[in-house]
């Protein structure tokens, strides 16, 4: 890997840290202030709409704009406005923060994500991606585990102050600017842009049918961010701590499952296969752990499952994001990537806005079993494709070993 991804690798694993210890505080304390699953589903909702809302702008600068200095300014704007917490901590304030916060994360991960094809060769971008895993699960075990513990030792003022910390890291890192080659300029206004960009979903297969998975692995993963905490809460008897240690508990698989792809160790996996394999796997784990407390609510069993489910859990990320990077046009790569993370958001705030209500009135057994089956189907239907796909390769293989010799199809 070069020296330009490195210092991307750094500067996404101290931006990832920040953003994790506040998608883990920030709830926790209006749940625990409030009581209310709808009003912890409200706030995570709220952090989801500048993500559907700005795509359009996401994608644009993506591919307009210099995607490294996007990433500096994204940094710097996240630190200013989470500074207001450190005066009050109101709910109105909370939710404003969160929209702030979540409007410039949405051209954070479009410039970043299109930005790793820049600094590495073509042959290392799976391995560049299952290093981003890695980076990400390293990033979930100490900024989630970090959110918890300093929100439960030190109150909100001290998570903010970690915060500022690690995304001062991050700018220091991007303040040089990165040598990546010229990128065709962009002349169409930001919605023709936008809608060329969706098109690359209707031209290219590979990109519906990541589509379908990410759509339903979105709702999965909206209902799982409102269910686990009442989960954690209400069976298994948790607090704050737990909350975050059991998130962060998920980077350990994660870390194991991104060195594997990062090292290329499963080179000859297709990103469609890995998307597949590990969707089926999360589901599988997440169905037995909704489970386990009618046998066990012993806190270090559920450490050691949830950090197994880390491990599909970064297949399916670097698989996708691979897919979304390679197969459309590259010069339209910002905006394919913003228009799934913009899907992928609708889609986590239906889960959300879903599982929220219904986990204030309905049987807490029943909605994570929705939530495993989710999670679960997504990966299926990449499995069936491919399964097709091999079959008509051996179809065609067969034919085309029955021609005789001599047969024009094969003097041409």
């Amino acid at each position: 890997m070069t020296r330009a991804f490195a210092r991307l690798w750094l500067a996404s694993l101290f931006s990832e840290c920040a953003e994790w210890m506040l998608q883990i505080a920030l709830p926790v304390f209006i749940y625990q202030a409030t009581g209310s699953a709808s009003s912890t589903a409200l706030a995570m909702v709220a952090g989801l709409l500048p993500m559907i809302a700005l795509s359009p702008l996401a994608g644009f600068v993506a591919d307009r704009w210099d995607r490294g200095r996007t990433l500096w300014i994204v940094c710097v704007g996240q630190a200013v406005t989470a500074i207001p917490l450190l005066l009050a901590d109101s709910a109105w304030l909370i939710y404003v923060v969160m929209v702030s916060q979540s409007a410039a994360a949405t051209l954070f991960e479009p410039a970043r994500a299109a930005l790793v094809p820049q600094v590495v060769t073509p042959e290392k971008i799976m391995s560049a991606n299952g290093w981003m895993g890695f980076n990400s699960s390293g990033a979930r075990l100490l900024g989630s585990s970090l959110g918890g513990i300093v929100l439960a030792t030190g109150g909100l003022s001290a998570v903010v102050v970690s915060y500022l910390g690690f995304l001062l890291g991050a700018t220091i890192l991007l303040l040089k600017k990165f040598k990546v080659a010229a990128e065709p300029e962009l002349r169409h206004p930001m919605w023709r842009a936008w809608l060329d960009g969706l098109t690359e979903f209707r031209r290219e297969p590979r990109l519906r049918r990541i589509g379908v998975m990410l759509v339903l692995g979105a709702l999965a993963q909206g209902m799982f961010l409102v269910l686990f905490v009442v989960f954690v809460t209400g069976p298994l008897g948790g607090g704050e701590a737990e909350v975050g240690l059991l998130r962060g508990i998920q980077a350990i698989g994660g870390l194991a499952a991104g060195l594997v792809i990062g090292a290329s160790l499963v080179r000859r996996m297709a990103p469609e296969t890995m998307c597949a394999v590990g969707a089926i796997g999360v589901g599988v784990m997440t169905f037995t752990i909704w489970h386990m407390p009618a046998l066990t609510t012993d806190l270090p069993v559920y450490f050691v499952l949830f950090g197994i489910t880390g491990a599909p859990s970064v297949f399916v990320m670097s698989g996708s994001i691979t897919v979304l990077q390679t197969a459309g046009m590259p010069e339209k790569s910002g905006r394919v990537l913003a228009s799934a993370m913009a899907m992928m958001a609708l889609c986590q705030a239906i889960g959300m806005l879903v599982a929220g209500p219904l986990a204030d009135a309905w049987s807490l057994t029943v909605l994570l079993d929705v939530q495993a089956a989710t999670i679960f189907s997504s990966g299926l239907p990449a499995l069936l494709t491919l399964w097709y796909t091999r079959r008509g390769e051996r179809r065609r293989a067969a034919t085309t070993s029955s021609v005789p010799a001599g047969h024009p199809s094969l003097d041409r």
